[in-house]
C-alpha cells in the first residue's frame, strides 16, 4: 500500500505541473572498474662472450686433443671440448663474467697439462687464451765408477745442464748412483755432465760430456774416476847410516879393505917385509886389525877429506918405518963385517 502511495504521488506531481519534491537519482555500478597499474618495464638480456683456446707445445706444435673444462662462478659447467687438429677449441655463448678453465688431458703421452686458470668474459667479445702444454720431464739416472774395476763409487758429486744454465746437481749415495729430472724443451734435447766433487781416494773427472734426453724418456749417465796416484812410503831400513857403505879406497891400500898394504919404499926395489917392518904397521900378537891412530870415524861423503888426509899420514908412518928397517940393516951388516975382519 505504501508503494502504490509513492507512485500515485509521483503521477499527481506529473500531471498538474507542480514540481514539489523529486529523490536525486544516482546510477551505482554493480561491480568497481579495476584501478590502472603501470606495466613493468623488461631489462634487455647483456650481449653473450666467448672464449677461444689454441693449445701448442714449447716447440710452438700445435696439439689436438687436449680436453678443457669450463666452470663458471658457482663452481657450474659452462661447457666442455677437445681441441681439433690445430689445437683449437671455443665455448660459445657465455654470459660475461670470470670463469675457471681447467685441462682435463693433454691429448699426447709426452706432454703434461697446464695449471688452472681464471678466464674473464666481456659482453659481445672473444676472449683468445693460448696453452702451451710442457714436455713430461726427462728421468735421469748417475753412475761413478772406478775407471779400472767399474767398481760403483760414492760421493761423486755432478752438475747437469743445457747451455749456460745449471738445471740439477746429483751426489751418489751409498750404491754409487743417484737419480732425477730433468726438464726437457724439445723432443730430443742436449745436456752436459760436469763433475765437481771426486769421490774419496780418486781423481776428479775433469773432461765435459755430453748426452740426449727426450720428454719422459729415462736415460743413464756415467762418469768414471781414476784412483789417485800416491807416493811410496820410506822404507825405515833405508834410513842413511853414519858409516858409508861404499868409502873411497886410500892409495897404497887394497880396494878389498880387509888389510893394510905395506907402502913399496922409494929407490930401485922394494925390498923384502922381514918381522920388524911388520910389527911397525901392525902390533904383533894383535890379530884384529885396528883403525890408525888419528883417523876419524866415516860419517858419509862429508869424511872424504879425513880419509885421504889419514892414508897419507899411513904412507908416511909406513915410509919411515921402512927407512929405519933398511939403516938397522946396513948397520947390522956393517957390524958383522968388522967383527969378521
Amino acid at each position: 500500500m505504501h508503494a502504490r502511495f509513492v507512485r500515485s504521488a509521483a503521477v499527481a506531481i506529473a500531471v498538474t505541473g507542480t514540481l514539489t519534491w523529486a529523490p536525486a537519482a544516482s546510477a551505482q555500478p554493480s561491480e568497481p572498474p579495476p584501478s590502472a597499474s603501470a606495466a613493468p618495464t623488461e631489462t634487455p638480456a647483456p650481449d653473450a662472450g666467448s672464449v677461444e683456446i689454441t693449445t701448442k707445445d714449447t716447440a710452438g706444435d700445435a696439439l689436438p686433443g687436449a680436453a678443457f673444462l669450463l666452470l663458471d662462478s658457482a663452481g657450474e659447467e659452462a661447457g666442455r671440448g677437445t681441441t681439433d687438429a690445430q689445437g683449437k677449441l671455443t665455448f660459445a655463448d657465455l654470459a660475461p663474467g670470470v670463469y675457471r678453465l681447467k685441462e682435463t688431458a693433454s691429448g699426447s703421452p709426452l706432454h703434461e697439462v697446464v695449471a688452472d686458470q681464471d678466464v674473464i668474459v666481456t659482453p659481445g667479445a672473444t676472449t683468445r687464451l693460448t696453452v702451451t702444454d710442457p714436455f713430461k720431464a726427462a728421468k735421469v739416472l748417475l753412475q761413478a765408477k772406478d775407471d779400472k774395476t767399474g767398481k760403483l763409487l760414492t760421493g761423486a758429486t755432478v752438475n747437469i745442464g743445457t747451455g749456460t744454465s745449471t738445471l740439477l746437481t746429483l751426489t751418489t749415495g751409498a750404491k754409487g748412483t743417484a737419480s732425477g729430472e730433468l726438464p726437457v724443451t724439445s723432443r730430443k734435447t742436449q745436456f752436459w755432465v760436469r763433475e765437481i766433487k771426486a769421490p774419496a781416494g780418486y781423481d776428479l773427472y775433469k773432461p765435459t760430456k755430453t748426452f740426449t734426453a727426450g720428454p719422459g724418456a729415462p736415460v743413464t749417465v756415467t762418469v768414471t774416476n781414476a784412483k789417485t796416484a800416491t807416493d811410496p812410503k820410506p822404507d825405515p831400513s833405508d834410513k842413511p847410516t853414519d858409516k858409508p857403505t861404499n868409502a873411497p879406497s886410500a892409495p897404497g891400500k887394497p880396494s878389498s879393505g880387509t888389510g893394510r898394504a905395506t907402502p913399496s919404499a922409494p929407490g930401485t926395489g922394494t925390498p923384502d917385509t922381514d918381522s920388524s917392518s911388520t910389527a911397525a904397521v901392525t902390533p904383533a900378537g894383535d890379530s884384529t886389525q885396528k883403525a890408525p891412530t888419528g883417523s876419524l870415524a866415516h860419517t858419509g861423503a862429508d869424511a872424504t877429506p879425513w880419509l885421504i888426509g889419514g892414508a897419507g899420514a899411513l904412507i908416511a908412518a909406513g915410509g919411515g918405518a921402512l927407512f929405519a928397517a933398511r939403516r938397522r940393516r946396513a948397520d947390522n951388516s956393517t957390524d958383522d963385517g968388522s967383527t969378521t975382519s
